[in-house]
């Protein structure tokens, strides 16, 4: 094994290093296509197993919630017993896992695999960015490099629903899940040929009390969000545990200040350029997780189409963020990282302010069109901002760092689908307050105020012309609620862009080896 202390890494990488990288890029993929991989599939596996209403939930939201909880403890052990060993021994049970829930025979066991899946899942990530910065020591070539890591991030969540259409079109609901397997396979059998092995010297033994602290923090959070985005009948609870939560996380934070080996370096916030872009980060995630929300529904409960087709019209969204991080490099050899940053998230804005010419008669072409240029502006801040948090600590550290920047990303979106959407759902809510006839009585009234779906249920029994205009209100509430987002989210990037370009002052580059 070779590790920091023993070994110093060469200047510039070579052949082995960018073999290396395509080899990153496959769990790279993997996680990203998986996270949505289950949404086109659900009807079928509901069908098969006879899930629940909440199975469904924890059937869907388990993998996030345990990638979300143990990404931070991932980074941290990678750093500690080698990144290699991690991102080997995960994928090794990402693999396996895979092929249980494919074949799962209840939902128990479904929800059990989708646990074990998003433990694995946590590994994966933090460890591939972090052998990225260790195998990339040069700026520039770093850069490229975790743009290319970037790219195949955002251009798997993409393309997750269009692949799991195709393979749904052709076979039972399991089979979103087994092209993991020859992925794995690929990882496990290039990965000791060309990944080198990397961990902190210094490295001491896990802080079993800060794991647990870290996942009481964070899952109960996460939990509280997506409950009251669900629109909860009693919030009581979902508040009590996003309390409990923060309660947690102030414990945690006490402890990594204290500790001389924290599970989180907290003191990284006192570094400016850090703390800017670990925020755009989180922000830019809301944005994006929240008008991504809206423009998937509006495909479908506005305009009609079904799941499948919703998800090729969205795909240029996630493509953008792709394109975007990819030409990065590129756009950095003649203007500076900072201008680059602050000019996407201006074009980010620009994006998000097309959503309020959005029509509820209107094909999709403004919608789409609006999300794509706005994922287009976010690709510099993706690129270089992951690029800035991982090199603001020492090479050693890069696994806890990397964990940073995706804890951030996934809060942003969790926060962003939670808090858009609430506002889209209330938007919507008053404006069909006094839109259902009286002759609509009891349960069909209350979900015609809650959804479009709702208002197609309750217009069913109404005369032609009472039908048509109910429907036609509920289409606007809705797409008044798509407006009110893309102004918020306008907002959100504007301010982001005047403080990169007022207050960001980039350290020096290598800093740290």
């Amino acid at each position: 094994m070779q590790d920091i202390a023993s070994a110093a890494a060469p200047t510039r990488a070579g052949l082995r290093e960018w073999l290396g990288l395509t080899v990153l890029a496959l769990p790279t993929l993997l996680v990203a296509v998986d996270i949505n991989a289950l949404f086109l599939a659900l009807p079928q596996l509901s069908a098969d197993l006879g899930t629940s209403g909440v199975e469904q939930l924890w059937i869907i939201d388990i993998y996030g919630f345990m990638v979300a909880g143990f990404v931070t403890t991932m980074g941290t052990l990678g750093d500690r017993i080698g990144r290699r060993r991690l991102l080997l021994a995960g994928g090794a049970a990402f693999g396996v896992v895979s092929v249980l829930a494919a074949y799962s025979i209840s939902p128990a066991m479904l929800i059990a695999c989708r646990t074990l899946l998003g433990i694995a899942g946590a590994t994966l990530m933090p460890s591939t960015l972090a052998l990225i910065t260790n195998m990339f020591r040069d700026a520039k070539q770093r850069g490229a490099a975790i743009a290319v890591w970037a790219t195949c991030q955002f251009a798997g969540a993409a393309l997750g629903p269009v692949v799991s259409g195709i393979l749904l079109e052709h076979f039972w609901w399991g089979s979103v899940f087994l092209p993991a397997v020859p992925v794995i396979a690929v990882l496990l059998l290039a990965g000791p040929v060309v990944l080198p092995e990397y961990r902190g010297p210094d490295a001491g033994r896990p802080d079993l009390t800060s794991v647990a602290l870290s996942l009481l923090a964070i899952l109960p959070i996460i939990y509280g969000i997506k409950n009251l985005a669900a629109g909860t009948d009693s919030p009581a609870g979902p508040i009590a545990a996003i309390a409990a939560g923060g309660a947690f996380g102030a414990a945690f934070a006490r402890r990594q200040l204290r500790l001389d080996h924290p599970l989180l370096n907290l003191r990284l916030f006192a570094q400016r350029p850090f703390t800017l872009v670990l925020t755009a980060l989180t922000l830019a995630g809301v944005a994006m997780a929240g008008t991504g929300l809206l423009v998937t529904q509006y495909l479908q409960t506005v305009l009609g189409y079904a799941p499948a087709q919703s998800a090729l019209w969205f795909a240029p969204m996630g493509l953008a963020v792709a394109l975007g991080t990819l030409l990065t490099p590129a756009l950095t050899r003649s203007i500076t990282p900072k201008t680059a940053i602050a000019g996407g998230l201006a074009l980010s804005a620009v994006g998000a302010g097309l959503l309020v010419a959005v029509g509820s008669g209107d094909g999709p072409a403004t919608a789409i069109a609006g999300v794509t240029v706005l994922a287009l502006g976010t690709g510099p801040l993706f690129a270089l901002g992951t690029a800035i948090v991982v090199g603001s600590v020492p090479p050693e550290k890069a696994g806890s760092a990397a964990s940073m920047s995706e804890t951030a990303n996934y809060l942003g979106g969790t926060l962003g689908m939670a808090v858009l959407g609430t506002v889209a759902a209330a938007i919507y809510h008053q404006r069909m307050a006094g839109a259902v006839p009286a002759d609509v009585l009891g349960e069909a009234a209350r979900r015609a105020q809650e959804t479009v779906a709702g208002v197609g249920t309750a217009a069913a029994g109404l005369p032609p012309a009472d039908a048509a205009a109910l429907v036609q209100a509920g289409q606007d509430a809705f797409t008044s609620g798509l407006h009110a987002v893309g102004l918020i989210s306008a907002a959100l990037f504007t301010v982001l862009a005047a403080l990169i370009a007022g207050l960001f002052r980039p350290e020096p580059a290598n800093q740290h080896g």
